[in-house]
């Protein structure tokens, strides 16, 4: 459909696809009962449907649930023919359960070896830094003195249209106490590294739910998983990974605001109460009379 303005803002200027914890496996369902394969084909197939043509595709960690080689081909088998289909760029992000040496040779087809997993994406003028806050042999999140430093001078430089960082591990508090132990650590040296930059949004994973707060005055968006989602109506001392509730985000990105939107894979029939022949007669009216038609009370 041809993009129509009904209001203040003109059409976002870039957007964003924003998956998350695909957690693949070879051939084994994910604790013998979250078929992680399927439920990222149903995701896809949802993606399909709406027909989004986003700029990128980001996932953001836990690509695979034991950096088992066979699990990373098999989500590239899944995910680069949808990103090839829209014309986006895919960018991945390393997670915990991911292994950076099969990430490298299997995904990105790259000599393997155990340094960081990072990248600088320039999407016509934003920029999307993918960093690595992995620490091999462990599950919290960290970003060494390393990247740390790298991060501060590729920023140093703007970007026409700001940056966006995508990581696995959110630098957020939890509701849930067991997920601050793998919390990323030395969240002050971040915070530090992003002072005075063009950083607009930080990207991230790892909770398995739909989570957004501020982290040294950014705003932060944590996309659910596709494979499992953390039952959080459950008191906290129960909280366990049910099948239900997974979902992605759409990150429409203007040029005073970025918003994240989250999208269910899961789906009803719809209304009718909203058609493209509305559209198009809402389209041939005046805004006073668009005003008069859909925001007067009757």
């Amino acid at each position: 459909m041809t993009e129509i303005r009904f209001g203040a803002h003109a059409p976002a200027l870039r957007t964003l696809l924003h998956l998350s914890d695909t957690h693949l496996l070879d051939g084994a369902a994910l604790g013998d009962r979250y078929d992680t394969v399927g439920n990222l084909e149903r995701t896809v197939e949802r993606i399909r449907a709406m027909r989004s043509r986003p700029d990128a595709i980001i996932v953001t960690g836990d690509l695979t649930d034991l950096g088992e080689p066979a699990a990373y081909r098999a989500l590239r088998g899944v995910i680069e023919p949808l990103a090839a289909e829209v014309g986006a760029a895919l960018i991945w992000v390393a997670g915990n359960h991911d292994e950076r040496p099969a990430m490298r040779e299997h995904l990105l087809d790259e000599p393997g070896s155990q340094a960081p997993i990072t990248a600088v994406h320039d999407l016509d003028g934003l920029r999307v830094i993918a960093l690595d806050s992995t620490v091999p042999g462990w599950h919290h999140g960290e970003l060494d003195a390393g990247q740390l430093r790298w991060l501060r001078e590729v920023l140093a430089t703007p970007a026409p249209l700001g940056t966006v960082l995508a990581l696995h591990h959110p630098p957020l508090p939890s509701p849930i106490p067991f997920f601050d132990i793998l919390e990323l650590r030395d969240q002050p040296a971040f915070a530090e590294a992003l002072a005075g930059s063009d950083v607009r949004a930080i990207l991230a994973g790892h909770l398995h739910s739909s989570t957004s707060g501020t982290f040294a005055g950014i705003p932060v968006s944590v996309a659910s998983a596709t494979c499992y989602t953390m039952d959080l109506a459950l008191p906290v001392e129960r909280v366990n990974g049910m099948d239900a509730g997974q979902s992605f985000h759409l990150v429409h990105v203007w040029e005073d605001t970025i918003t994240h939107t989250v999208v269910p894979v899961a789906s009803a029939e719809p209304a009718e109460a909203f058609t493209p022949q509305w559209y198009a007669e809402m389209a041939r009216l005046s805004p006073e009379e668009r005003l008069e038609r859909f925001s007067r009370k009757r």
